[in-house]
């Protein structure tokens, strides 16, 4: 639901759930009729000063407008509201798995698989684990008292994750009491790491470079709800295209994409709905306590997945208010307390005024060489950038993605020389950007914003509502920027 929604079973209130994007429930034990429920649900979509992300006109906030549009959203992407994703009504049994928490580490050829297993309050018995694949099955048994049990499972000769080899195991857990299974839950596993070292991204040890996209959950009629067709269509592009990772801007994408990022070896930089986040009263203690309710949520919904390498806690925030600074590190601190496993960052477009990066793992920038700064002088635009990147490493000295870059391309119009908004211009801005980048050896990556032209609110700077720095059209048609990138990021 997107953006607050209020639940009623048969005219009882459930509860309410405010953010979008991210999984909730409530129990209706003991609420059920034997037949004729209703089930009710109201979305509030309104745009706040004091909801994450922030939005609403205000002459005393000018933090939270963005270039005078409509909707008056901080963000530029077209904030649709509702149901988007699937409503679902499920059991469990009074003795049940409440979650579960799986971590993989590698050790030479032997891969290790840590699980947690909670239980629901009162569950006795006895815990079954089975991970099956690649060539032979692993068990173990623990006894189960009261707040669950953890165990360790060793494979010999594992089976690496990683693109190209997105090789899974299937690890399922059963609970076990008088010799009947009281319930039982699967999920797939990749044994990969991840680890930050010097200005390497390191995955299996090994360095890794990411290259890939921004992208939004946006295609015309259904506007940001569930489209599985689409889902798969755009990774059938991003695979053509060379890609092997994406940033989920500027929202956790639905459990049907990260199921596919799984399964088909996609890198994701997994962010938090933190798009926009600004530093001043009124509402600055209720925005940041719902970034932490955001990073809890979506670390318990995505931390069994190999896919996510990464937590990005915000995108593009007004950080130079004196909270910023104190704020993010309460998010990096609290990311990390629920996993250790992974690196953390936010993404700005401040650079080096940007504080936080003192402490995150990893430096995500956005910038628009060529487009927002230095219109249409690409040679200088590159130029600055290239000493702006300099820069950026000399202070913080950490590994950098440039998580934006691009130029709007108005399908079929073309020029020559290149000019601003004809595809030639787009596919030049990405040429040139792509070959600064290997040219720093501190560079861990490149996403090109954006995967797909998207609905944004109405402003002097969007033509017919839309963003148009995608590769692709809206639905999904090659622009030259994608041929170019095909060549680019195969020959890599």
């Amino acid at each position: 639901m997107n953006y607050l929604a209020e639940v009623w079973l048969n005219g009882e209130p459930l509860g309410t759930h405010e953010g979008g994007h991210l999984p909730f429930e409530f129990d209706v034990s003991g609420k059920l009729r034997r037949e004729g429920n209703l089930l009710v649900v109201r979305v509030d979509g309104e745009l706040a000063p004091d909801r994450v992300p922030p939005g609403g006109a205000s002459p005393n906030l000018p933090e939270i407008t963005w270039d005078q549009q409509y909707p008056p959203a901080s963000f530029d992407f077209f904030p649709f509201a509702g149901i988007h994703r699937p409503v679902m009504l499920y059991s469990t049994p009074s003795e049940a798995i409440a979650d579960l928490t799986v971590r993989t580490t590698v050790n030479g050829a032997e891969g290790r698989v840590w699980v947690k297993l909670d239980t629901t309050a009162g569950t006795s018995g006895t815990a079954r684990f089975l991970l099956q694949g690649h060539g032979g099955d692993v068990r173990a048994e623990a006894p189960v008292s009261g707040a669950g049990v953890e165990t360790e499972l060793r494979v010999p000769g594992a089976a690496l994750w990683g693109p190209g080899a997105p090789n899974l195991y299937r690890l399922t857990v059963e609970l076990v009491r008088s010799g009947e299974v009281t319930d039982r839950y699967s999920l797939p596993v990749g044994i990969r790491t991840v680890e930050v070292r010097g200005d390497a991204l390191l995955l299996n040890g090994k360095p890794i470079y990411l290259k890939g996209f921004g992208r939004h959950e946006d295609f015309p009629v259904v506007g940001r709800g569930l489209a599985p067709a689409v889902v798969v269509k755009d990774y059938a592009l991003m695979q053509w295209v060379g890609a092997n990772s994406f940033r989920t801007t500027h929202y956790p994408y639905s459990e049907q994409m990260m199921d596919l990022a799984d399964r088909l070896g996609f890198l994701v930089i997994d962010e938090t709905p933190a798009v926009g986040l600004f530093f001043a009263e009124p509402g600055l203690e209720r925005r940041l306590n719902l970034c932490r309710q955001y990073t809890r949520e979506i670390v318990a919904r995505d931390k069994n997945r190999p896919s996510v390498i990464m937590w990005s806690v915000a995108n593009e925030p007004r950080s130079k208010r004196a909270p910023a600074k104190p704020s993010f590190r309460a998010l990096y601190d609290l990311a990390k307390s629920l996993d250790q496993t992974r690196p953390v960052t936010l993404v700005s477009d401040l650079w080096v005024e940007e504080e936080s990066f003192e402490f995150l793992d990893v430096v995500c920038v956005n910038r628009y060489m060529g487009w927002y700064r230095n219109p249409g002088q690409l040679p200088a635009g590159v130029a600055t950038l290239s000493n702006d990147l300099d820069q950026l490493h000399a202070k913080f000295g950490k590994p950098v993605i440039v998580s934006e870059f691009g130029a709007d391309a108005v399908a079929g119009h073309h020029a020559q020389p290149p000019e601003m908004f004809s595809e030639e211009y787009q596919a030049e801005t990405i040429k040139r950007h792509h070959d600064l980048f290997h040219t720093k050896p501190y560079m861990v990556g490149e996403h090109v914003w954006n995967l797909c032209d998207f609905k944004t609110g109405q402003g002097t700077r969007r033509v017919g509502a839309l963003n148009l720095k995608g590769v692709f059209t809206r639905d999904r048609r090659p622009k030259m920027a994608a041929h170019l990138l095909k060549e680019l990021w195969r020959e890599r």
